[in-house]
């Protein structure tokens, strides 16, 4: 029997993904799980409206994000600095789908992380991805290949398939058809790995009404 698999959705503009990376690895060797990692790239627009529509009730909320997240990061030594501009990480959710296929991807997703919330990074700069693929060993020109071929239908068919599990933002870990969003989850995932028979328990219970 193979090992327990945990699908994780993440995107490299999101702090509340950068922050809950640490925790996440800890699983494979806490619990002996497979994480198998997927691109869910926010569409800004969609997930946070327009910048016209967002009131100063919204840029509150924002603010605080930040602060929190960064809470999380300071606890963990992490450097943490906000976004510049707005983003769009197709780039580097290709580099993430092509890491793993060269055997790269903990160094990829590590290096990716750490460089853009330091501001030494711009996710949406095909060219800084692929320095980034080739620092780590990886062939720039065969990434590049891949990007201007199968990688927009490939990240698109991973998106259409994260929206029709539930999924909305990251991270978001997917257990036996389970979602957990959030990094303040993992525990709750962490004991549903420990107690798979739970959610079947509580499943059987809600149709026996």
């Amino acid at each position: 029997m193979g090992k327990p698999l945990v699908r994780i959705y993440t995107d490299y503009k999101s702090p509340y993904a950068y922050v809950a990376n640490r925790r996440l690895f800890e699983l494979e060797d806490k619990y002996g799980v497979e994480l198998e990692w997927l691109p869910y790239t926010l569409r800004i627009a969609e997930f946070m409206g327009t910048v016209e529509e967002r009131t100063p009730h919204f840029w509150r909320k924002v603010r605080y994000a930040y602060m929190d997240a960064r809470r999380f990061a300071n606890a963990q030594g992490l450097v943490m600095k906000g976004p510049r501009r707005i983003y769009d990480a197709f780039y580097s959710s290709a580099g993430m789908l092509f890491a793993q296929r060269q055997g790269l991807f903990r160094l990829y997703h590590d290096t990716v992380f750490r460089r853009f919330w330091n501001h030494d990074l711009e996710i949406d700069d095909l060219s800084a991805i692929s320095g980034v693929i080739a620092a780590i060993g990886g062939s720039a020109a065969d990434f590049e290949d891949y990007v201007r071929g199968a990688a927009r239908a490939e990240h698109d068919r991973i998106m259409d398939e994260a929206e029709a599990l539930g999924v909305f933002g990251v991270p978001t870990m997917v257990f036996n058809g389970e979602l957990f969003w959030g990094g303040d989850r993992i525990d709750m995932l962490a004991e549903r790995i420990q107690h798979p028979e739970t959610i079947a328990i509580a499943l059987g219970s809600r149709h026996r009404k």
